[in-house]
């Protein structure tokens, strides 16, 4: 397996002197016997914002599945605001691969994001032991946070796709999540509703200081939000801002075979490669497709 290369971001005076929310030390992912990716080693801090890219069928979806707690790392060490992974709860918000809504479903947008204060809590609320008010408030704060005001008491069916992203993402943070983990946020969205929606996660990223690790089909609509990026490839990963992980030298070595990256007029990233044999390549592609 490829081991990863790493590429250290310049140091900040606030993120060098604080400790990572998320680490990872030479973990790895094993699916069925297959390892997807080894050696990787990553650390995330504080109101960083994080890309996964990589071909399909990688495991970028695994790496979030491995920190949420859901498969065990095959190998290394993983840590998630100090602790091991799925033990710190509420403090992590995650937002699974879209999913659709019936154009008839009646419940509201404000019910999805009341979910994820209550969504997992069995039988009748009682009526006391908890503060309604605070929590009506805070659905209220987080709607507004992700500009869903105007359309939040309609039908969720009634709601455009980028509309109920927007209160999707509103329903993972209600906690107040530390870290928000993402798995395509901005699959079967248009282009002005990916940009848009890269734009919401990012100032939340930065403004909220939640770490955001965002599994990603194309850079280009996250490009300029991001800190850093993690692109996963023939087993192993390379770590590093994009200029330094983006380009034709850094993606040929871990790809093992000749890669080039273009920049078109209007800013946007191709990678042009000659891959051997991976049957999830193509020649030409989005970067991080």
């Amino acid at each position: 397996m490829n081991p990863i290369v790493q590429t250290e971001p310049a140091p900040t005076s606030e993120r060098a002197q604080s400790e990572p929310v998320l680490c990872l030390c030479g973990a790895a992912a094993r699916v069925g016997g297959r390892t997807l990716w080894s050696g990787v080693d990553l650390e995330v801090q504080a109101g960083e914002f994080v890309a996964v890219l990589g071909p399909n069928g990688v495991g970028k979806s695994t790496l979030v599945k491995v920190l949420l707690g859901v498969l065990p790392a095959a190998e290394g060490e993983i840590r998630v605001l100090g602790r091991r992974p799925g033990e710190a709860g509420s403090r992590v918000g995650y937002l699974p691969q879209r999913r659709s809504f019936d154009a008839g479903l009646r419940i509201r947008g404000v019910d999805i994001v009341r979910m994820g204060l209550d969504g997992d809590r069995w039988g009748v609320p009682l009526p006391w032991g908890r503060n309604k008010r605070a929590e009506r408030d805070r659905v209220a704060e987080v709607i507004e946070l992700v500009g869903a005001s105007a359309y939040a008491h309609r039908p969720i069916g009634e709601c455009s796709g980028g509309e109920q992203q927007r209160l999707l993402i509103a329903q993972a943070l209600v906690r107040r999540p530390e870290v928000l983990l993402l798995d395509e946020p901005l699959d079967s969205l248009d282009l002005p509703n990916q940009s848009a929606v890269a734009a919401l996660i990012g100032r939340i990223c930065h403004q909220e200081g939640v770490a955001v690790v965002m599994v990603a089909h194309d850079v280009n609509p996250i490009l300029h939000h991001l800190d850093r990026v993690v692109y996963i490839a023939e087993g192993g990963a390379v770590c590093g801002p994009p200029s330094e992980v983006i380009n034709s030298e850094t993606l040929t070595r871990l790809y093992r075979t000749p890669v080039e990256v273009l920049s078109t007029k209007d800013g946007r990233l191709v990678v042009v490669g000659q891959p051997e044999a991976p049957a999830h390549h193509t020649d030409r592609h989005q970067a991080g497709s």
